[in-house]
């Protein structure tokens, strides 16, 4: 059975103890192993926010890892998924 490529934007939301535990450069390491672009930023509020492009068979995989990786930190998170935009060329870290 073939997947069919599905492009999507996923925003991703983490509560928790998520700043000043390396979420940020972590993650853009991990964004490596997948076709994936975005972002990853530290939050006024505490929190972090990810948003993740591309297709969704490398998304899911790619959040499973942070998420994994990030187990003992993140105590909850809010997700949306959208239509992606195209608008990144890599993944970055935005401050």
């Amino acid at each position: 059975m073939s997947r069919t490529p599905v492009q999507q934007r996923t925003t991703i939301h983490y509560a928790g103890q998520v700043q000043g535990v390396g979420f940020r450069y972590i993650t853009r390491s991990i964004a490596t192993n997948y076709a994936v672009s975005g972002y990853v930023r530290n939050l006024p509020n505490g929190n972090v926010e990810l948003v993740a492009e591309g297709d969704r068979w490398q998304i899911e995989p790619f959040l499973a890892e942070v998420r994994d990786r990030f187990k003992g930190h993140i105590r909850d998170e809010k997700r949306d998924t959208q239509s992606a935009t195209g608008e990144f060329a890599g993944f970055d870290i935005r401050f």
